[in-house]
């Protein structure tokens, strides 16, 4: 953050509500004017005359909820130019990307840096052990696959499982209470339903798009057909698409788009799809526990997602430009994740048992091959890390 700082008049942080975006913020050093647009007071403060406002609060000024007062963003504009080469004055941020990237992205393109926050990673909640790190090596171009060997565990079976179930939202963290966490999960989507998308989107029913929320965790981990949804909760296919768009830019949903980059395979052209955090999954599936969760049908899509989100939210705090797709032909052959960037093209393969069985990677191996991947990585849950062929490596989820 304070490197976007050192180089933008103005930063955006966004992400879901509740994921830290005011804690990290708070954390800025020295004196700054602190704004929040849900509080009344203010929201007048600033609405009556934003123009004003940022003369009389010319920098160091920092205002929560942005997108809650549109008229705000042209003001700023105008603030930023009239001392365009002074780095870090503003800091905003936002819990709906649609709302607060339009209003960027017409009125302050070019004069401000955007950093998504995310709840809380496998890796913020253990720190690493001494050594390599996992994005550390998958960002370095000469890291052979048998480097990933000497990666050390940053934390037990018993950990993992934790995490998994509870997700990444730092609020449960705190309070080291699973009832807390469930009952607080509860209230995060009745927040989430009644009060943010009806200030966002006012048109929107509550009651449908909860129903929708509700089909979106059946369908966590599974390639998305928004018409075969939309007939489903019986509303229309401009509908539904509107609701997709609405828990993507709102970051409760991810989309992965397929990888199509081979015109001689059939190859599966719908997304593919996961709520971004495993403690929300879990919660609107109802499962309470570390038994009931392994037990569900839905265990191994939940634990795919999981693994994604981790992988890629490493990857964008660590800065690494890449896009991530999956894989999948129309006979059935899969890849979890496949990315593509600065660090090369790399396969990812997710397993949920314990030891990733060497015979049921064909269709790894060949994309491997095929593609000139510079690695094949398989996340399971074992203990150890296992070289599996010169560019293919199976990982443990506890040594990312």
């Amino acid at each position: 953050m304070h490197g976007y700082l050192s180089s933008f008049p103005c930063l955006a942080v966004i992400g879901p509500r509740q994921c830290g975006k005011t804690t990290l913020v708070n954390s800025l050093p020295g004196a700054w004017t602190r704004i929040d647009l849900e509080r009344a007071s203010d929201r007048d403060l600033v609405a009556r005359d934003p123009d004003l406002f940022f003369r009389l609060h010319p920098g160091r000024v920092v205002i929560d909820e942005a997108q809650l007062l549109p008229e705000l963003f042209p003001a700023l504009r105008v603030a930023i130019d009239a001392d365009r080469g002074t780095a870090g004055r503003f800091v905003i941020t936002g819990s709906s990307s649609p709302a607060l990237l339009r209003r960027v992205s017409e009125t302050l393109a070019g004069r401000i840096a955007t950093i998504e926050l995310a709840p809380f990673s496998w890796s913020e909640v253990h720190p690493a052990p001494p050594g390599p790190t996992f994005v550390e090596l998958l960002a370095d171009l000469n890291a052979p696959a048998a480097r990933f060997v000497e990666l050390q565990a940053r934390g037990d079976i018993q950990q993992v499982h934790d995490y998994w179930l509870r997700g990444g939202y730092p609020e449960p963290w705190l309070r080291a209470s699973h009832r807390f966490g469930a009952t607080w999960m509860t209230q995060y989507v009745r927040t989430y339903l009644e009060r943010d998308l009806g200030r966002l989107f006012p048109g929107l029913d509550p009651n449908r798009f909860r129903l929708f929320l509700q089909h979106l965790a059946g369908l966590s981990g599974t390639i998305i057909n928004q018409a075969e949804v939309a007939r489903g909760l019986g509303v229309s296919p401009p509908t539904a698409r509107d609701y997709f768009e609405i828990a993507h830019g709102t970051f409760l949903w991810r989309r992965l788009p397929p990888y199509v980059k081979n015109p001689t395979r059939r190859l599966v052209k719908h997304s593919k799809g996961h709520l971004r955090d495993s403690g929300l999954l879990h919660r609107l599936l109802h499962l309470t526990s570390r038994d009931t969760m392994l037990g569900h049908p839905q265990a191994g899509r939940s634990w795919e997602g999981m693994v994604i989100e981790e992988i890629l939210r490493q990857l964008e705090w660590r800065g690494v430009d890449c896009d991530s797709f999956f894989y999948r032909t129309s006979a059935g052959a899969e890849i979890d994740l496949v990315l593509e960037g600065e660090m090369g093209l790399v396969a990812v393969e997710i397993k949920q048992a314990q030891v990733a069985d060497r015979r049921r990677l064909a269709t790894l191996r060949e994309f491997v091959c095929e593609r000139g991947c510079r690695l094949g990585i398989v996340v399971t849950n074992d203990r150890e890390p296992r070289l599996l062929d010169e560019r293919i490596v199976a990982i443990p989820f506890s040594h990312l």
